[in-house]
C-alpha cells in the first residue's frame, strides 16, 4: 500500500495527524512497532509495524490476543508515515477516523525472517514484540480476502493487560478521557474552517437485551437406522457444535456449554455479519476441511493452536429463533424450509441439506467418503433443547469417543515431555479409566500439552478403578508399580480419540489422539453406547 492513500484521505489543514513524510528509520536500529487505541465510530486498536519505510497498518477490532493460539481479525488499512508512531490526541469529527487516538503501546520488534517484507507479501509474518506492555511472539496470517488477516498469539501465553493499563497511554501516561479533553481546543483552533465549532455527540443507543442461551438438542447413538419411514439424514460433521446468535447485525458464536467462541473464529463471524441476517439464533457445526474437502477434527485442532490455516465452514442445520418468534415448537421440516430461505450465498456459512436416498445406500456412500457418520432426524419433530430424546439419532461409521485426561506416563526412548495420556469416562459419578493414549502426537504438541498440564498436577490418582493387577492383553491397564511413575492431573481437560474397538474390560484398543475439546465439560463425558 502507498502513503498516497494516507494523504488522500486527510485534510492536513484540519487534522493534527502528521503529513505524508517518509521519516527515516534509525540506521542499524531495531524496527519499531506501535499499537494505538482508537475511539472512532467503533472502538478498536490500530496495530502498526515499521517495514519498507512506512508503518504497515491493521485495524484490530477486538484488540491484541494474549493466549497461545488465540486469534484476532486484523483488517489491513493504508500505510502510515513513520512519524505516526508518536501521534496521539483527537482527530476532529468529520475527518477520516474522527475520534481520539492513544499510543497504547510502542517499542521494537524482531521479524523471524531475514526478508520480512517479502514474507509479509507472501501472506505470513512471524515476529517478536518488545514493548512497554506487549512482550512475546505473534503471527500475521492473510486470509483469502487480501485485506483480512489473522493476528495470532504464538510462543507462550502473556498475562492480559489490566483495565488501568489498558486505559493509559504508554507514551504520555494520559487516559483516554484526558486526551479527549484536548478535543475542545482542537475544535476551537479550527473555527475558521468548515469544521463546526461544537461537536455534538449522538445519543448513545440503548443496548439490546442479549438473546437467551438455548441449550442445543442432542442425538442418541444407535447401532441401526430405524426401519420406519419419516426420517431425514444429514452428514455428521467432525467439528465444534456452535450456536450463532445474530443481534442488531452483530454475530456471536456460543458453544454447547455456553462458552464464548466469537474470538476464536473471526472468519465465521465476518461471514455471518456480511450476510445481513435479521435477529435470529442458528444451530450448526464449525468444521475445518482437510485436503480432500472432508471435515477433520485434527485440522480444526491445528487451526485452534495456530499451526495451520485450513478452510473453515459453518454448516447450519437448524433455526431456533427468528426475530421475537421462537421456532422450537415448529416442526423440523418447517424450520429447515425457513432456514434455507433465510441463508443466502456464502462460501463459509453453508446450509446443511438433507441427503437424498435410502439410509442403507447413504451409509455405504458415507463409508466410501470416509465420513464420520450420519445424523437422522424425525420429520415433524420439535426442537427439544438440551434433551437426547431419540428424535435425533447418530449412526457412526468411525469409532470415536470423548475422554477425560486424568494423568500421563513418563516419556521413554526419544520421546520428550510425556509418554501416554491416561484417560477415562464418568460412570455413576466416578471417573473410570479407559486406558492410555500414546499416539497421534507431534513433538511440538507433546510440549504444548505438557505446559498446559502443569497447573493441573495433583498427588492423588483421580480414577476409581486403578490400579489393576496386570496391564492386560493390549497394555491398557495400569498396575500399582506403574502408578508410582505416573503424573496425576485434576480431571478438567477433555480430548477426542479414535480407536479400533472396546475391549471386554471397558478399555479402548489402539486409541489415537485427535485433539482437545474445550467445548465439553469433563463431568458430562460418559461412554457412548448404542441405545
Amino acid at each position: 500500500m502507498s502513503l498516497r492513500e494516507y494523504q488522500r484521505k486527510r485534510h492536513f489543514g484540519i487534522t493534527q495527524e502528521p503529513a505524508n513524510q517518509r521519516a527515516k528509520a534509525k540506521a542499524g536500529g531495531p524496527r519499531q512497532f506501535v499499537v494505538q487505541k482508537h475511539a472512532a465510530s467503533h472502538l478498536h486498536y490500530d496495530f502498526r509495524l515499521e517495514l519498507g519505510g512506512a508503518l504497515k497498518s491493521w485495524a484490530v477490532p477486538k484488540g491484541m490476543p494474549y493466549e497461545k493460539g488465540e486469534k484476532r481479525l486484523a483488517v489491513q488499512v493504508e500505510d502510515h508515515p513513520l512519524a505516526y508512531r508518536d501521534f496521539e490526541g483527537p482527530i476532529p469529527q468529520g475527518q477520516y477516523g474522527g475520534g481520539t487516538v492513544m499510543v497504547w503501546d510502542y517499542g521494537s520488534y524482531e521479524a523471524q525472517s531475514r526478508a520480512p517484507l517479502k514474507e509479509l507479501k507472501g501472506g505470513k509474518l512471524h515476529f517478536t514484540l518488545s514493548g512497554k506492555k506487549l512482550h512475546g511472539e505473534w503471527y500475521l496470517v492473510r486470509l483469502r480476502d487480501e485485506k483480512q488477516w489473522l493476528l495470532i498469539k504464538g510462543g507462550a501465553d502473556m498475562k492480559p493487560i489490566g483495565k488501568r493499563a489498558d486505559n493509559t497511554s504508554a507514551l504520555s501516561g494520559k487516559t483516554m478521557k484526558q486526551l479527549e479533553a484536548n478535543e475542545a481546543w482542537i475544535t476551537q483552533s479550527q473555527s475558521k474552517s468548515k469544521t463546526p465549532k461544537r461537536i455534538t455527540q449522538k445519543a448513545t443507543p440503548r443496548t439490546a437485551k442479549p438473546l437467551p442461551f438455548i441449550e442445543p438438542m442432542k442425538a442418541r447413538l444407535v447401532e441401526q437406522a430405524p426401519e420406519d419411514e419419516g426420517w431425514i439424514y444429514e452428514v455428521k460433521f467432525d467439528g465444534y457444535r456452535a450456536l450463532a446468535v445474530m443481534q442488531s447485525g452483530k454475530a456471536r458464536l456460543i458453544s454447547r456449554t455456553e462458552n464464548e467462541m466469537t474470538d476464536k473464529f473471526p472468519e465465521v463471524i465476518e461471514a455471518l455479519e456480511r450476510m445481513k441476517l435479521p435477529d435470529c439464533i442458528l444451530d450448526g457445526e464449525i468444521v475445518a476441511l482437510d485436503e480432500d474437502g472432508r471435515s477433520s477434527f485434527q485440522a480444526l485442532q491445528a487451526y485452534d493452536l495456530g499451526q495451520e490455516q485450513p478452510p473453515l465452514r459453518y454448516y447450519v442445520f437448524d433455526l431456533l429463533k427468528q426475530g421475537r418468534r421462537s421456532c422450537l415448537k415448529e416442526t423440523l421440516d418447517k424450520r429447515k424450509d425457513q432456514l434455507q430461505a433465510l441463508l443466502g450465498k456464502s462460501d463459509i456459512v453453508r446450509f446443511s441439506a438433507s441427503l437424498q436416498g435410502d439410509v442403507k445406500t447413504l451409509l455405504k456412500e458415507a463409508a466410501k467418503l470416509k465420513l464420520e457418520g450420519l445424523i437422522g432426524k424425525k420429520m415433524g419433530s420439535s426442537y427439544e433443547a438440551g434433551r437426547r430424546s431419540g428424535q435425533w439419532i447418530k449412526l457412526k461409521l468411525l469409532a470415536e469417543q470423548e475422554v477425560v485426561i486424568g494423568g500421563y506416563t513418563p516419556p521413554s526412548g526419544s520421546r520428550r515431555h510425556l509418554g501416554a495420556l491416561i484417560v477415562g469416562v464418568y460412570e455413576k459419578g466416578k471417573l473410570v479409566s479407559t486406558g492410555k493414549v500414546g499416539t497421534g502426537f507431534s513433538g511440538k504438541l507433546l510440549r504444548e500439552l505438557h505446559e498446559q498440564f502443569q497447573p493441573l498436577v495433583r498427588e492423588k490418582c483421580p480414577f476409581s478403578n486403578l490400579p489393576v493387577e496386570s496391564g492386560g492383553r493390549w497394555g491398557q491397564g495400569i498396575t500399582r508399580a506403574e502408578m508410582k511413575r505416573c503424573t496425576w492431573l485434576k480431571p478438567a481437560l477433555v480430548c477426542q480419540v479414535k480407536f479400533a474397538e472396546w475391549t471386554r474390560d471397558g478399555r479402548m484398543r489402539q486409541p489415537v489422539f485427535l485433539g482437545l475439546r474445550d467445548d465439553k465439560r469433563a463431568r458430562e463425558v460418559v461412554r457412548e453406547q448404542p441405545a
